[in-house]
């Protein structure tokens, strides 16, 4: 296991600084807050932070983005998740289809991708979860056919956030029978506009618009846009996966929602809020040791998938726990009308927390890959 204590250097220090002299400039007084994840679609706040540097930071400069480190990402990251900043534009772009791209794409399209990534420009969806398929992900039955010059892709993809709002996103699907379920697939890069595509969407409780079903009726995909290997789609979609399991997103959603409940209410503490709040301050920083130290051993090379896995699988059940505590101690109704911040951020919170465990693999089957990982060490 690689958890070894770790700190930020001076200067990993300074560019935290300046991320929060930006967010304090940037964002109103009366600002609302995302949940993690949660933030708005902003273009605008996007190209802004991409003007600094801040968006595609792990992209190579050859391809315009900031050749930064891990940890680097990892601090700007933290503050923008931390004061719950709209960046839902770019964020699936910068977190997890550059550096696919980056492991499997041809040079034209890393050439074409990712300068527009890191310009905040360009906005890419996942492609994965399908309807009645749970979190089996092999279980794929949107299928493209080989045409001239392209594919014919038929199927429905499901929870697809924000592809009413995104250009592309990259899809799993079956490109040829196979016994085995993990072979013959394939990732292609569909344009969330090209004919024959349809986005409903998928409405929250609150009538709120994140998620999407998107359909396939013969939509043309042409041969430049596949990514990666024909039939190589299990392996990369499964490394693809290991980009958003240790950052500050899987232990960072409700921090709004502590940060309010501490502003609005932290002169009055009774005892069971003060010890409430003392012990999700404590699991928080413990879990953010775990991450940054995941992101420094990136950073020196490695590949620290089973510790990756451990970081989302602890960080998001924190997170669940830490709505249902301050509910009970809160001791107020649900009201997304109400007057306070806090009342609104738990509103929204409880009924975006189921997700938490499953966005990014299931609980189960993240402590299936630490088992797994941890038993054939030992062997």
């Amino acid at each position: 296991m690689i958890f070894a204590p770790t700190e930020l250097t001076p200067a990993e220090e300074r560019l935290r600084r300046d991320v929060r002299e930006f967010l304090a400039a940037e964002l109103p007084p009366d600002f609302r807050p995302g949940l993690g994840l949660g933030g708005r679609h902003d273009p605008e706040f996007s190209r802004k932070l991409a003007a600094h540097g801040w968006v595609g930071m792990a992209i190579p400069t050859e391809y315009g983005g900031g050749g930064a480190t891990p940890v680097e990402r990892f601090v700007v990251v933290e503050e923008l998740l931390a004061a719950g900043a709209p960046i839902l534009a770019h964020w699936v772009a910068e977190r997890q289809t550059a550096p696919t791209l980056l492991a499997f794409g041809t040079q034209e399209q890393r050439e074409w991708f990712l300068p527009r990534i890191a310009a905040g420009e360009c906005w890419f969806s996942l492609g994965m979860s399908e309807p009645d398929a749970g979190s089996d992900l092999a279980s794929v039955r949107t299928a493209a056919t080989k045409v001239d010059g392209g594919w014919l892709v038929n199927g429905t993809k499901i929870w697809t956030s924000a592809a009413h709002l995104n250009h592309f996103f990259v899809v799993l699907c079956r490109t040829s029978p196979a016994e085995d379920r993990h072979h013959g697939l394939s990732q292609l890069i569909v344009d969330l506009h090209a004919p024959g595509l349809k986005v409903s969407p998928i409405h929250y409780l609150d009538g709120g618009h994140h998620f999407n079903e998107v359909v396939f009726d013969d939509v043309f995909v042409p041969d430049d846009r596949v990514l990666g290997e024909v039939g190589a789609g299990w392996h990369q979609v499964t490394s693809e996966l290991a980009y958003e399991r240790s950052g500050p997103d899987r232990y960072l959603s409700v921090f709004g929602l502590l940060k309010a409940f501490v502003t609005e209410f932290g002169e009055s503490f009774d005892d069971a809020q003060r010890a409430a709040v003392g012990r999700a301050s404590a699991k928080l920083w413990t879990i953010r040791q775990l991450s940054l130290a995941v992101a420094r051993s990136l950073e020196r090379g490695a590949a620290p998938a089973v510790e990756a896995a451990l970081v989302k699988d602890i960080g998001t059940l924190y997170e669940q726990e830490v709505v249902e505590v301050l509910r009970h101690v809160a001791g107020q109704e649900i009201d997304p009308g109400g007057a306070r911040m806090f009342e609104r951020l738990l509103a929204e919170a409880v009924q975006t927390a189921p997700a938490f465990t499953l966005r990014g693999g299931t609980t189960e089957v993240l402590r299936s890959i630490a088992a797994k990982g941890l038993t054939g060490a030992r062997r």
